[in-house]
Protein backbone atom coordinates (compact mmCIF):
# COMPACT_ATOMS: atom_id res chain seq x y z
CA UNK A 1 0.00 0.00 0.00
CA UNK A 2 1.54 3.59 -0.80
CA UNK A 3 -1.14 5.73 0.19
CA UNK A 4 -1.63 6.28 4.05
CA UNK A 5 -4.72 7.80 5.65
CA UNK A 6 -4.29 9.96 8.07
CA UNK A 7 -6.30 11.35 10.75
CA UNK A 8 -5.04 14.71 10.16
CA UNK A 9 -3.56 16.77 7.70
CA UNK A 10 0.30 17.49 7.30
CA UNK A 11 1.80 21.42 7.19
CA UNK A 12 2.50 21.03 4.06
CA UNK A 13 -0.57 18.99 3.12
CA UNK A 14 -1.67 20.52 -0.52
CA UNK A 15 -6.13 20.71 -1.52
CA UNK A 16 -7.73 18.57 -3.73
CA UNK A 17 -10.72 20.16 -4.72
CA UNK A 18 -13.20 18.20 -5.84
CA UNK A 19 -15.29 19.99 -9.01
CA UNK A 20 -18.06 19.34 -11.52
CA UNK A 21 -18.42 20.99 -14.39
CA UNK A 22 -20.77 23.11 -13.09
CA UNK A 23 -18.77 24.11 -10.04
CA UNK A 24 -15.48 24.42 -11.68
CA UNK A 25 -16.58 28.25 -12.61
CA UNK A 26 -17.13 29.20 -9.18
CA UNK A 27 -14.20 28.09 -7.81
CA UNK A 28 -12.03 30.54 -6.32
CA UNK A 29 -8.87 30.55 -8.29
CA UNK A 30 -6.04 33.37 -9.00
CA UNK A 31 -5.88 34.74 -13.03
CA UNK A 32 -2.76 32.55 -13.40
CA UNK A 33 -4.35 29.33 -12.10
CA UNK A 34 -7.94 30.33 -14.07
CA UNK A 35 -5.44 30.72 -16.99
CA UNK A 36 -3.82 27.17 -16.17
CA UNK A 37 -7.28 25.66 -16.16
CA UNK A 38 -8.18 27.08 -19.49
CA UNK A 39 -4.68 25.71 -21.33
CA UNK A 40 -5.19 22.74 -20.27
CA UNK A 41 -8.54 22.38 -21.38
CA UNK A 42 -9.47 21.10 -18.07
CA UNK A 43 -13.88 21.19 -17.45
CA UNK A 44 -14.41 19.49 -14.72
CA UNK A 45 -15.44 16.45 -16.43
CA UNK A 46 -15.76 13.60 -13.91
CA UNK A 47 -12.58 11.28 -13.36
CA UNK A 48 -10.19 13.91 -14.87
CA UNK A 49 -7.24 15.24 -13.01
CA UNK A 50 -5.45 18.73 -12.91
CA UNK A 51 -2.46 19.12 -11.14
CA UNK A 52 -1.86 23.39 -10.05
CA UNK A 53 1.59 24.93 -10.24
CA UNK A 54 2.68 27.26 -7.01
CA UNK A 55 4.53 30.91 -7.90
CA UNK A 56 7.86 28.41 -7.69
CA UNK A 57 6.69 25.87 -10.65
CA UNK A 58 5.79 22.93 -7.72
CA UNK A 59 2.91 21.21 -7.45
CA UNK A 60 0.62 23.57 -5.00
CA UNK A 61 -2.91 22.09 -5.10
CA UNK A 62 -4.95 19.56 -7.61
CA UNK A 63 -8.49 19.64 -9.29
CA UNK A 64 -10.48 16.69 -9.71
CA UNK A 65 -13.80 16.31 -11.62
CA UNK A 66 -16.77 14.44 -10.12
CA UNK A 67 -19.88 13.89 -11.01
CA UNK A 68 -22.48 16.34 -9.91
CA UNK A 69 -25.22 14.93 -7.18
CA UNK A 70 -27.91 14.72 -9.02
CA UNK A 71 -26.00 12.17 -11.01
CA UNK A 72 -24.77 10.19 -8.25
CA UNK A 73 -27.39 9.27 -6.80
CA UNK A 74 -29.18 7.76 -9.70
CA UNK A 75 -29.55 4.10 -8.51
CA UNK A 76 -27.35 1.70 -7.05
CA UNK A 77 -25.19 0.62 -9.77
CA UNK A 78 -24.33 4.30 -11.03
CA UNK A 79 -22.73 4.52 -7.65
CA UNK A 80 -19.92 2.51 -8.86
CA UNK A 81 -18.09 3.62 -11.86
CA UNK A 82 -17.08 7.79 -12.33
CA UNK A 83 -20.02 9.11 -10.41
CA UNK A 84 -19.36 7.11 -7.29
CA UNK A 85 -18.42 8.30 -3.87
CA UNK A 86 -15.25 5.92 -4.01
CA UNK A 87 -14.26 7.55 -7.16
CA UNK A 88 -11.71 9.30 -5.21
CA UNK A 89 -9.29 6.30 -5.28
CA UNK A 90 -7.81 7.65 -8.54
CA UNK A 91 -6.37 9.93 -6.84
CA UNK A 92 -4.43 7.09 -5.17
CA UNK A 93 -3.14 6.65 -8.61
CA UNK A 94 -2.99 9.88 -10.23
CA UNK A 95 -1.78 12.30 -7.53
CA UNK A 96 2.11 13.61 -7.19
CA UNK A 97 4.31 11.65 -3.99
CA UNK A 98 3.41 13.33 -0.72
CA UNK A 99 1.17 15.17 1.93
CA UNK A 100 -2.68 15.61 0.41
CA UNK A 101 -6.05 16.93 2.24
CA UNK A 102 -9.65 17.62 0.65
CA UNK A 103 -10.13 21.38 0.13
CA UNK A 104 -13.46 20.92 0.70
CA UNK A 105 -15.35 17.76 2.78
CA UNK A 106 -16.80 15.29 0.32
CA UNK A 107 -20.57 14.42 0.24
CA UNK A 108 -20.15 11.92 1.81
CA UNK A 109 -16.76 11.63 3.26
CA UNK A 110 -16.32 8.06 4.78
CA UNK A 111 -17.06 6.28 1.11
CA UNK A 112 -14.56 9.11 -0.08
CA UNK A 113 -11.87 8.47 2.02
CA UNK A 114 -12.22 4.61 1.75
CA UNK A 115 -12.12 5.28 -1.75
CA UNK A 116 -9.27 6.62 -1.32
CA UNK A 117 -7.69 3.24 0.27
CA UNK A 118 -8.95 1.18 -2.52
CA UNK A 119 -7.77 2.83 -5.18
CA UNK A 120 -4.30 2.61 -3.34
CA UNK A 121 -4.24 -1.32 -4.07
CA UNK A 122 -1.37 -3.00 -6.32
CA UNK A 123 -1.12 -6.46 -6.63
CA UNK A 124 2.65 -7.11 -5.39
CA UNK A 125 3.29 -10.51 -4.92
CA UNK A 126 4.95 -11.27 -8.33
CA UNK A 127 6.37 -7.90 -9.60
CA UNK A 128 7.13 -4.52 -7.95
CA UNK A 129 4.44 -1.61 -8.25
CA UNK A 130 5.83 1.47 -9.03
CA UNK A 131 2.95 3.96 -7.14
CA UNK A 132 3.90 7.46 -5.63
CA UNK A 133 3.71 7.16 -1.50
CA UNK A 134 1.15 9.53 -0.79
CA UNK A 135 -0.19 11.11 2.69
CA UNK A 136 -4.01 11.98 2.51
CA UNK A 137 -5.54 13.32 5.78
CA UNK A 138 -9.17 12.18 5.57
CA UNK A 139 -12.11 14.92 6.00
CA UNK A 140 -12.81 15.54 9.61
CA UNK A 141 -15.32 13.23 11.74
CA UNK A 142 -14.12 10.01 9.66
CA UNK A 143 -13.42 7.00 11.48
CA UNK A 144 -9.84 6.45 9.86
CA UNK A 145 -9.87 2.90 11.75
CA UNK A 146 -12.78 1.59 10.22
CA UNK A 147 -11.80 2.76 6.54
CA UNK A 148 -8.16 0.72 7.19
CA UNK A 149 -10.11 -2.33 8.67
CA UNK A 150 -12.26 -2.21 5.59
CA UNK A 151 -9.90 -1.43 3.21
CA UNK A 152 -7.60 -4.66 4.45
CA UNK A 153 -10.77 -6.97 4.53
CA UNK A 154 -11.20 -6.01 0.70
CA UNK A 155 -6.89 -6.35 0.28
CA UNK A 156 -7.50 -9.35 2.01
CA UNK A 157 -9.93 -10.87 -0.55
CA UNK A 158 -8.31 -9.05 -3.90
CA UNK A 159 -4.69 -10.91 -2.70
CA UNK A 160 -6.51 -14.37 -2.29
CA UNK A 161 -8.15 -14.02 -5.99
CA UNK A 162 -5.54 -12.25 -7.48
CA UNK A 163 -2.90 -15.56 -6.54
CA UNK A 164 -2.57 -17.90 -9.26
CA UNK A 165 -3.92 -21.42 -8.37
CA UNK A 166 -0.23 -23.21 -8.78
CA UNK A 167 0.47 -20.80 -5.63
CA UNK A 168 -3.59 -21.02 -4.06
CA UNK A 169 -4.56 -24.16 -3.94
CA UNK A 170 -6.33 -26.26 -1.13
CA UNK A 171 -3.53 -26.39 1.17
CA UNK A 172 -2.82 -22.36 0.51
CA UNK A 173 -6.60 -21.49 1.15
CA UNK A 174 -6.52 -23.42 4.47
CA UNK A 175 -2.84 -21.07 5.61
CA UNK A 176 -5.06 -18.02 4.94
CA UNK A 177 -7.51 -18.95 6.85
CA UNK A 178 -5.47 -20.18 9.42
CA UNK A 179 -3.84 -16.90 9.70
CA UNK A 180 -6.91 -14.79 9.50
CA UNK A 181 -7.87 -17.27 12.53
CA UNK A 182 -4.58 -16.38 14.68
CA UNK A 183 -5.17 -12.69 13.82
CA UNK A 184 -8.16 -12.66 15.89
CA UNK A 185 -7.99 -15.91 18.28
CA UNK A 186 -10.50 -18.02 16.50
CA UNK A 187 -10.51 -21.87 16.27
CA UNK A 188 -10.09 -23.63 13.36
CA UNK A 189 -10.43 -27.44 11.99
CA UNK A 190 -9.69 -28.91 8.73
CA UNK A 191 -11.42 -32.18 7.42
CA UNK A 192 -9.29 -33.74 4.72
CA UNK A 193 -9.23 -36.17 2.33
CA UNK A 194 -11.06 -39.63 2.79
CA UNK A 195 -11.88 -38.09 6.51
CA UNK A 196 -14.82 -36.42 4.31
CA UNK A 197 -16.21 -39.56 3.69
CA UNK A 198 -16.05 -40.53 7.34
CA UNK A 199 -17.56 -37.14 8.05
CA UNK A 200 -20.40 -37.47 6.01
CA UNK A 201 -19.28 -34.52 3.21
CA UNK A 202 -19.11 -37.09 0.36
CA UNK A 203 -19.91 -34.43 -2.42
CA UNK A 204 -17.34 -32.06 -1.18
CA UNK A 205 -15.12 -35.58 -1.53
CA UNK A 206 -16.34 -36.11 -4.85
CA UNK A 207 -15.18 -32.91 -6.38
CA UNK A 208 -11.83 -32.94 -5.32
CA UNK A 209 -10.67 -36.38 -5.41
CA UNK A 210 -9.32 -35.63 -8.64
CA UNK A 211 -6.80 -32.71 -7.71
CA UNK A 212 -3.02 -33.29 -7.13
CA UNK A 213 -3.82 -31.66 -2.93
CA UNK A 214 -6.33 -33.17 -0.77
CA UNK A 215 -10.04 -31.85 -0.61
CA UNK A 216 -10.76 -30.32 2.65
CA UNK A 217 -13.48 -28.70 4.58
CA UNK A 218 -11.84 -25.50 6.23
CA UNK A 219 -14.31 -24.82 9.82
CA UNK A 220 -13.07 -21.72 11.54
CA UNK A 221 -15.22 -20.58 14.89
CA UNK A 222 -15.11 -17.33 16.74
CA UNK A 223 -16.92 -15.16 19.39
CA UNK A 224 -18.85 -16.31 22.33
CA UNK A 225 -20.71 -19.84 22.20
CA UNK A 226 -23.86 -18.17 23.90
CA UNK A 227 -24.35 -15.21 21.09
CA UNK A 228 -26.41 -15.30 18.31
CA UNK A 229 -25.31 -17.65 15.17
CA UNK A 230 -23.57 -15.88 12.17
CA UNK A 231 -22.53 -18.66 9.34
CA UNK A 232 -20.36 -17.98 6.42
CA UNK A 233 -19.94 -20.41 3.78
CA UNK A 234 -17.68 -19.87 0.74
CA UNK A 235 -16.91 -21.69 -2.74
CA UNK A 236 -13.18 -22.48 -2.24
CA UNK A 237 -13.23 -24.20 -5.81
CA UNK A 238 -9.19 -22.90 -6.24
CA UNK A 239 -9.18 -24.06 -10.11
CA UNK A 240 -12.02 -25.43 -12.34
CA UNK A 241 -11.17 -27.07 -15.27
CA UNK A 242 -14.69 -27.92 -15.69
CA UNK A 243 -13.91 -31.56 -15.08
CA UNK A 244 -14.73 -34.25 -17.64
CA UNK A 245 -17.04 -31.90 -19.08
CA UNK A 246 -14.07 -29.93 -19.57
CA UNK A 247 -13.87 -25.82 -20.12
CA UNK A 248 -12.42 -24.08 -23.78
CA UNK A 249 -9.28 -23.08 -23.32
CA UNK A 250 -10.83 -18.81 -23.12
CA UNK A 251 -13.38 -20.43 -20.25
CA UNK A 252 -10.20 -21.51 -18.30
CA UNK A 253 -8.67 -17.99 -17.88
CA UNK A 254 -9.85 -16.92 -15.15
CA UNK A 255 -10.55 -19.74 -13.15
CA UNK A 256 -8.14 -19.04 -10.51
CA UNK A 257 -10.94 -16.85 -9.36
CA UNK A 258 -13.08 -19.66 -8.95
CA UNK A 259 -12.43 -19.26 -5.01
CA UNK A 260 -13.99 -15.80 -4.87
CA UNK A 261 -16.60 -16.90 -3.03
CA UNK A 262 -14.12 -18.30 -0.03
CA UNK A 263 -12.01 -15.25 -0.02
CA UNK A 264 -15.32 -13.05 0.28
CA UNK A 265 -16.51 -14.89 3.04
CA UNK A 266 -12.58 -14.74 4.61
CA UNK A 267 -12.93 -10.88 3.78
CA UNK A 268 -16.33 -10.69 5.44
CA UNK A 269 -15.04 -12.77 8.46
CA UNK A 270 -12.28 -10.11 8.86
CA UNK A 271 -14.68 -7.22 9.03
CA UNK A 272 -17.24 -9.20 11.71
CA UNK A 273 -14.16 -9.88 13.88
CA UNK A 274 -12.33 -6.93 13.46
CA UNK A 275 -15.06 -4.85 14.75
CA UNK A 276 -15.84 -7.53 17.35
CA UNK A 277 -19.65 -7.83 16.99
CA UNK A 278 -21.51 -9.92 19.21
CA UNK A 279 -22.06 -12.76 17.47
CA UNK A 280 -21.05 -16.66 17.07
CA UNK A 281 -18.89 -16.88 13.71
CA UNK A 282 -18.75 -19.79 11.58
CA UNK A 283 -17.31 -19.67 8.61
CA UNK A 284 -17.26 -22.97 6.32
CA UNK A 285 -15.10 -23.32 3.08
CA UNK A 286 -15.31 -26.31 1.35
CA UNK A 287 -11.39 -26.34 -0.50
CA UNK A 288 -11.09 -28.58 -3.67
CA UNK A 289 -9.71 -28.28 -7.25
CA UNK A 290 -12.43 -29.69 -10.17
CA UNK A 291 -9.05 -31.47 -11.79
CA UNK A 292 -9.17 -33.79 -14.54
CA UNK A 293 -7.65 -37.35 -13.56
CA UNK A 294 -8.81 -41.24 -13.18
CA UNK A 295 -10.35 -40.57 -9.96
CA UNK A 296 -12.71 -37.61 -11.24
CA UNK A 297 -16.37 -37.91 -10.81
CA UNK A 298 -18.19 -37.99 -14.07
CA UNK A 299 -21.62 -37.14 -15.89
CA UNK A 300 -23.91 -39.46 -14.44
CA UNK A 301 -22.54 -40.11 -11.57
CA UNK A 302 -25.36 -40.43 -8.69
CA UNK A 303 -23.38 -38.60 -5.49
CA UNK A 304 -24.32 -38.74 -2.28
CA UNK A 305 -24.88 -35.82 0.10
CA UNK A 306 -24.73 -34.57 3.72
CA UNK A 307 -28.32 -34.14 3.67
CA UNK A 308 -29.27 -37.55 2.61
CA UNK A 309 -30.28 -36.65 -0.75
CA UNK A 310 -28.90 -38.18 -3.63
CA UNK A 311 -27.78 -35.81 -6.56
CA UNK A 312 -27.31 -37.09 -10.22
CA UNK A 313 -24.54 -35.19 -12.22
CA UNK A 314 -25.91 -33.88 -15.41
CA UNK A 315 -22.40 -31.99 -15.73
CA UNK A 316 -19.00 -32.01 -14.02
CA UNK A 317 -19.01 -28.12 -14.76
CA UNK A 318 -21.53 -27.16 -12.11
CA UNK A 319 -19.42 -28.39 -9.51
CA UNK A 320 -19.81 -25.35 -6.74
CA UNK A 321 -23.34 -26.25 -6.01
CA UNK A 322 -22.14 -29.82 -4.91
CA UNK A 323 -19.79 -28.52 -2.67
CA UNK A 324 -21.78 -25.86 -1.60
CA UNK A 325 -24.18 -27.96 -0.71
CA UNK A 326 -22.81 -30.25 1.85
CA UNK A 327 -21.19 -27.36 3.83
CA UNK A 328 -24.66 -25.56 3.97
CA UNK A 329 -26.42 -28.53 4.83
CA UNK A 330 -23.53 -28.74 7.93
CA UNK A 331 -24.02 -25.19 8.42
CA UNK A 332 -27.68 -25.79 8.87
CA UNK A 333 -27.60 -28.75 11.57
CA UNK A 334 -26.86 -25.89 14.07
CA UNK A 335 -30.06 -24.17 13.45
CA UNK A 336 -28.44 -20.75 12.84
CA UNK A 337 -29.77 -17.08 13.17
CA UNK A 338 -28.15 -16.09 9.61
CA UNK A 339 -26.62 -18.22 7.01
CA UNK A 340 -24.85 -16.35 4.34
CA UNK A 341 -23.29 -18.35 1.07
CA UNK A 342 -21.26 -16.90 -1.20
CA UNK A 343 -19.83 -18.18 -4.45
CA UNK A 344 -19.00 -17.11 -7.65
CA UNK A 345 -21.53 -19.47 -8.98
CA UNK A 346 -23.21 -18.97 -12.36
CA UNK A 347 -22.03 -17.70 -15.99
CA UNK A 348 -26.30 -16.53 -16.08
CA UNK A 349 -25.95 -14.14 -12.84
CA UNK A 350 -23.09 -12.15 -15.20
CA UNK A 351 -25.20 -12.63 -18.15
CA UNK A 352 -28.36 -10.87 -16.03
CA UNK A 353 -26.52 -8.50 -14.00
CA UNK A 354 -22.92 -7.99 -15.53
CA UNK A 355 -19.82 -8.15 -13.65
CA UNK A 356 -20.09 -4.99 -11.72
CA UNK A 357 -23.36 -5.86 -9.91
CA UNK A 358 -23.85 -8.81 -7.60
CA UNK A 359 -27.54 -10.95 -7.94
CA UNK A 360 -28.36 -12.31 -4.34
CA UNK A 361 -31.36 -14.63 -3.25
CA UNK A 362 -33.28 -15.02 -0.27
CA UNK A 363 -36.90 -15.82 1.05
CA UNK A 364 -36.17 -13.69 4.36
CA UNK A 365 -38.06 -10.14 2.81
CA UNK A 366 -36.34 -8.50 6.37
CA UNK A 367 -32.79 -9.50 5.21
CA UNK A 368 -33.77 -8.53 1.57
CA UNK A 369 -34.68 -4.95 2.67
CA UNK A 370 -31.91 -4.49 5.23
CA UNK A 371 -29.58 -5.81 2.37
CA UNK A 372 -31.03 -3.54 -0.38
CA UNK A 373 -30.55 -0.53 1.86
CA UNK A 374 -26.87 -1.20 3.00
CA UNK A 375 -25.77 -1.79 -0.83
CA UNK A 376 -26.69 1.76 -1.35
CA UNK A 377 -25.44 3.17 1.53
CA UNK A 378 -22.16 1.31 0.98
CA UNK A 379 -21.55 1.50 -2.62
CA UNK A 380 -21.42 -1.76 -2.59
CA UNK A 381 -24.10 -2.73 -4.89
CA UNK A 382 -26.31 -6.15 -4.70
CA UNK A 383 -29.77 -6.83 -6.41
CA UNK A 384 -32.05 -9.16 -5.17
CA UNK A 385 -33.15 -12.02 -7.78
CA UNK A 386 -36.23 -14.05 -7.12
CA UNK A 387 -36.13 -18.09 -5.74
CA UNK A 388 -38.66 -18.94 -7.92
CA UNK A 389 -40.26 -22.05 -6.89
CA UNK A 390 -41.59 -23.42 -9.82
CA UNK A 391 -38.37 -23.91 -11.64
CA UNK A 392 -37.39 -26.23 -8.63
CA UNK A 393 -38.93 -28.92 -10.60
CA UNK A 394 -36.38 -28.39 -13.50
CA UNK A 395 -33.64 -30.12 -11.17
CA UNK A 396 -35.57 -33.60 -11.51
CA UNK A 397 -33.53 -36.78 -12.26
CA UNK A 398 -34.83 -39.91 -13.46
CA UNK A 399 -32.57 -41.80 -11.22
CA UNK A 400 -31.45 -39.45 -8.30
CA UNK A 401 -33.66 -37.33 -5.91
CA UNK A 402 -32.57 -34.49 -7.70
CA UNK A 403 -29.95 -33.33 -10.97
CA UNK A 404 -27.17 -30.50 -10.12
CA UNK A 405 -28.33 -29.43 -13.59
CA UNK A 406 -31.29 -28.36 -16.30
CA UNK A 407 -31.77 -29.45 -19.37
CA UNK A 408 -32.76 -26.03 -21.02
CA UNK A 409 -30.44 -23.54 -20.22
CA UNK A 410 -32.88 -21.19 -18.53
CA UNK A 411 -32.82 -18.72 -15.65
CA UNK A 412 -29.15 -20.56 -14.79
CA UNK A 413 -28.44 -18.53 -11.77
CA UNK A 414 -31.94 -18.90 -10.35
CA UNK A 415 -32.13 -22.71 -10.38
CA UNK A 416 -28.31 -23.39 -8.91
CA UNK A 417 -29.92 -20.74 -6.11
CA UNK A 418 -32.90 -23.42 -5.73
CA UNK A 419 -30.41 -26.14 -5.28
CA UNK A 420 -28.65 -24.79 -2.65
CA UNK A 421 -31.90 -24.22 -1.21
CA UNK A 422 -32.97 -27.50 -1.13
CA UNK A 423 -29.85 -27.90 1.40
CA UNK A 424 -31.25 -25.31 4.09
CA UNK A 425 -34.01 -26.19 6.40
CA UNK A 426 -33.25 -25.27 9.73
CA UNK A 427 -31.48 -22.00 9.51
CA UNK A 428 -33.50 -18.73 10.69
CA UNK A 429 -32.40 -16.99 7.64
CA UNK A 430 -30.79 -17.36 5.00
CA UNK A 431 -28.98 -15.50 1.71
CA UNK A 432 -26.75 -16.85 -1.16
CA UNK A 433 -24.90 -14.34 -3.04
CA UNK A 434 -23.39 -15.16 -6.79
CA UNK A 435 -20.97 -12.82 -7.20
CA UNK A 436 -18.31 -12.73 -10.43
CA UNK A 437 -15.31 -11.43 -7.78
CA UNK A 438 -13.76 -10.09 -10.19
CA UNK A 439 -13.27 -6.29 -11.73
CA UNK A 440 -12.57 -6.61 -15.30
CA UNK A 441 -12.17 -3.08 -16.25
CA UNK A 442 -10.60 -0.37 -14.08
CA UNK A 443 -12.33 1.81 -12.15
CA UNK A 444 -11.24 4.37 -9.66
CA UNK A 445 -11.04 2.57 -6.88
CA UNK A 446 -10.55 -0.83 -8.20
CA UNK A 447 -8.02 -2.06 -10.86
CA UNK A 448 -8.18 -4.94 -12.85
CA UNK A 449 -8.28 -8.17 -11.21
CA UNK A 450 -9.99 -9.70 -7.89
CA UNK A 451 -12.86 -7.94 -5.99
CA UNK A 452 -14.10 -8.00 -3.12
CA UNK A 453 -18.37 -8.22 -3.77
CA UNK A 454 -20.62 -7.23 -1.35
CA UNK A 455 -18.75 -7.70 1.85
CA UNK A 456 -19.12 -4.10 2.86
CA UNK A 457 -23.10 -4.04 2.32
CA UNK A 458 -23.10 -7.37 4.70
CA UNK A 459 -20.97 -5.95 7.53
CA UNK A 460 -23.78 -2.97 7.55
CA UNK A 461 -25.95 -5.34 7.86
CA UNK A 462 -24.80 -7.47 10.50
CA UNK A 463 -23.56 -4.59 11.97
CA UNK A 464 -26.71 -2.68 12.60
CA UNK A 465 -28.05 -6.49 14.33
CA UNK A 466 -25.41 -7.42 16.44
CA UNK A 467 -22.73 -4.74 16.89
Amino acid sequence: MTLTLTAKPAADARPVHLVTRESLAGLALDDAARRWVEANGFAGAAGKLLTLPGPDGAVAGALYGVADRGVADRGVAGRCDAFSPLAAGALARSLPGGAWRFAETPDEPELAALGLMLGAYAFARYRKAETPAIAFAAPEGVDVEAVRRRAEAVYLVRDLINTPANDMGPQALEAAARALAATHGAQVAVTAGDDLLAQNLPMIHAVGRAGAEAPRLIDMRWGRPEAPKVTLVGKGVCFDTGGLDIKTPSGMLLMKKDMGGAANVLGLAALVMGGRLDVRLRVLIPAVENAISGAAFRPGDVLASRKGLTVEVGNTDAEGRLVLADALALADEEEPHLLIDMATLTGAARVALGPDLAPFFTDDDALAAELAAASAGAADPLWRMPLWSPYDRKLASKVADLNNVTGDGFAGAVVAALFLRRFVEKAASWAHLDIYGWCPVEKPHCPVGGEAQGIRALEAVLAARYG
